[in-house]
């Protein structure tokens, strides 16, 4: 045999995949299908990367209703700010915010965390002394914008220093 035929044979041959080798690829699917259901059927982000399916953009009616949810701040300085909700502003993003928000409308001092972190991040600007948590709805009429947004204040949180 020469030897592009001996390399010519070696492409041809497949290695199978032996029961052991199956099983683990089984095993790794379950696992990670359940921790997906585990994470749809809680609805929390806290279950990320396996977290919900509901964080991802749908299309919208043309006669509906767009809710966004928001916290305002009051600064020491006395200066009316909106929160940046992700990771390098407040240290929470909007997602963890508008998944919690029932729990921080029961107890808004769930908002000292967001000052906080505010604060943590950001020493040499002016510290928050009161937060609002507030969702704003904007009503769409045939595809169009009607107006501008409806603020609803849910929560206010005057924060510890």
């Amino acid at each position: 045999m020469t030897q592009s035929q001996e390399e010519r044979r070696g492409e041809q041959t497949a290695v199978r995949l032996g029961p052991v080798g199956k099983g683990v690829r089984v095993l790794v699917a379950v696992v990670g299908i359940g921790l997906l259901i585990n994470g749809s059927v809680r609805a929390s982000d806290d279950a990320w990367p396996f977290g919900p399916m509901s964080q991802y953009a749908g299309s919208v009616a043309d006669d509906a209703s767009i809710t966004f949810t928001r916290i305002s701040a009051v600064t020491d300085a006395g200066t009316t700010v909106d929160v940046p909700l992700n990771i390098e502003g407040a240290g929470v993003a909007r997602a963890e915010i508008e998944a919690r928000t029932g729990e921080i409308v029961k107890d808004p001092s769930l908002l000292q965390q967001v000052a906080d972190g505010w604060a943590r991040k950001h020493p040499d600007k002016p510290k928050y002394v009161k937060l609002e948590l507030i969702r704003d709805t904007t009503q769409l009429v045939k595809g169009r914008v009607e107006g501008p947004p409806t603020p609803e204040v849910l929560a206010t949180w005057e924060v510890r220093k």
